[in-house]
This record gives C-alpha cells, structure tokens and sequence, in this order.
C-alpha cells in the first residue's frame, strides 16, 4: 500500500507540473489518421475507452542490454493528447542496463517498483548525480539531461518513469555520438580513433548496418 502511494505521489507531481502548452478544451483524443488533418476527435464520440490503456501489468521484449521498454505516450494512447503526461515500464534483467540518453521534451520521474538499481544523470557542467536506490525510491531527472540507470541487484528489477509531456522524446547518447551521418573524419580528430576503431564501436552499437566486427 505504502509502494501504491509513493506511486501516485509521483504521478500527480508530475501532473501538476506538466511543462506541455496548457489545453484550452477539457480533453483532445488524438486523431491517427492523416489523411483527415482533424487533430481531436470529435468530443461526441468520445468514450471512457480513449481514457484507458492497458498493457503495462507485462514485461516487454528484452535486448541486448538487458532492458525491456513498454513507453505509453500520445502515439500509442490517443488520450494523453494535451494532458502534458507520458509514461513508462522498464524491466531489467540481473545486469540488465539502460545506455546513456536523455528526454530533450520532459523532466523524468523515475520509482522503483522492484530491485536495486544504480541511477543518476549528468549536468551541464560534466557532475555525476548518481546513487544507488531502492524500491519505493524516486529519482527526478532533470529536463534534457543525459541519465543511465543499471540493475545491480540478484533479481530482476522494474522502475517506472514518469513524464511530463505528451511526447517526451529520446535522444541516445551513444546514437548521437557515433551517428552514421557525421564523418569519420571528425570522430578521428575528436577522439582520436581510426576509421576502423570507430567501425568497430558502430558495429557494437548497432549503427549504420554494420556488423560487431572485433567484439566479443
């Protein structure tokens, strides 16, 4: 019960601070269909169904990291539409982590549901904000930050964040710093490693089509 309410703690925090525009109507169901350029649905057929997903009481595909995501924002839940609030499940296998990124749109508040868990994020000026916490434990990360989070515990672990925007948006930082479009010749002078070296972290990180030439 105590869990429960530390959970709907966090959930109405963030509603009460959602940094999306302002609604000017009580509810906008978003519309999915292109073709039709009407951004709500119209409030005559709107049901207590467009207020409700389900689905998260499950555990996602897991990847290499060890990491399982199921993300419910306005893409996959028409309701959150002008709501300013977004969520997501992460599971994570004993090891199991999550690569370095950051949400460009939304402030993150993450609870533990289960586990142990090494988390934190980094600030502009290069400081590590990380600690290891616990179930009932809540972490905020700040707006556009790069954080990580890996389960340093012997089960698998589960934590639940929060967000507030419709659509918070992930940038990778691995993605970002070895992106396919950006010249080797940069990534050489910047750190200093030789086409092949930077082949091979592509190919590590799934980037580019390559393969995980050189790695174990």
């Amino acid at each position: 019960m105590a869990l429960m309410v530390r959970i709907l703690f966090v959930i109405l925090f963030i509603g009460f601070v959602a940094s999306d525009p302002n609604p000017v109507q009580d509810y906008c169901i978003a519309v999915t269909d292109s073709e039709t350029y009407i951004p709500c649905k119209n409030p005559s057929l709107v049901t207590v169904e467009d207020f409700i997903f389900s689905g998260l009481n499950s555990t996602g595909n897991f990847s290499e990291t060890g990491q399982a995501v199921l993300s419910v924002n306005v893409n996959n839940f028409p309701g959150l539409r002008t709501q300013g609030v977004s969520l997501a499940r992460a599971d994570f296998e004993v090891g199991g982590f999550a690569l370095p990124h950051a949400h460009p749109r939304a402030t993150e508040a993450v609870c533990v549901l289960e586990g142990t868990f090494y988390s934190g994020f980094i600030d502009s000026q290069q400081k590590v904000f990380a600690k290891v916490i616990e179930q009932g434990d809540v972490i905020v990360i700040p707006r556009g930050l790069v954080h990580f989070h890996k389960n340093i515990g012997e089960i698998q672990g589960t934590l639940l964040g929060i967000y507030n925007s419709e659509n918070p948006g992930k940038s990778m930082f691995p993605t970002a710093a070895f992106g396919c479009e950006v010249k080797e010749e940069l990534f050489e002078k910047v750190y200093g490693l030789s086409a092949e070296d930077i082949s091979k972290v592509r190919g590590k990180l799934h980037l580019c089509g390559k393969a995980e030439a050189g790695f174990n």
